[in-house]
């Protein structure tokens, strides 16, 4: 069993804003892998099950707020009985660029509030993750503020481009691993 799990708040306030970007992921994921049926309140979040190859699957959208989303995570891997290495977390990352994909099989939270919530519960920060890009946030606009708003028309179209790539590369990673998914799906940052 392989978890995958994209961060993001409940609610239609939050649906679009940057900081649910992992759960645009884990919707573009389900098209990819033909899972037609509705997500089930589990493990403190919304899960649906698939299947790839032999390998089953699970999609946890955490509904505990981003702050939260540990408590999630460790549920379904306390029930499954799944080592760190079976989970792949989806973020937001102010630090790339938008539409810019980066794993890692491990890291710090990166002052990230999920991932840092996800490092509590797990007691450990090894564990793969995906960060995908939203931008730096200007200066002048605090970064509760950015995270929580929609993207910009030009950054939509860079995610929207991004969604099945991030999707591929949560499959790359379910089927092959880590190393092979970093590097099919890492690119390089192009310097200013």
């Amino acid at each position: 069993m392989k978890l995958i799990v994209g961060l993001g708040n409940p609610g239609s306030e939050y649906t679009g804003t940057r900081h649910n970007v992992g759960f645009e992921v884990l919707d573009a994921l389900a098209g990819k892998l033909n899972i037609t049926e509705p997500a089930k309140q589990k493990f403190h979040g919304l899960a649906v099950e698939g299947q790839l190859g032999n390998e089953k699957v699970m999609l946890l959208k955490p509904m505990t707020y981003m702050n939260d989303s540990g408590r999630s995570v460790q549920a379904a891997a306390a029930f499954y009985q799944l080592s760190p290495n079976d989970l792949l977390i989806i973020s937001d990352d102010l630090a790339l660029s938008c539409g810019r994909l980066r794993l890692r099989s491990e890291g710090s939270s990166g002052g990230h509030n999920g991932l840092a919530d996800i490092e509590r519960s797990l007691a450990t920060a090894k564990y793969p993750r995906m960060r995908i890009g939203i931008d730096p946030k200007p200066q002048f606009i605090p970064q509760r503020d950015y995270v929580l708003s929609k993207f910009t028309s030009d950054q939509r179209k860079l995610i929207d481009a991004t969604l099945p790539k991030a999707a591929d590369a949560a499959i790359t990673w379910a089927e092959k691993g880590i190393t092979i998914a970093m590097n099919k799906f890492n690119t390089k940052e192009e310097s200013a």
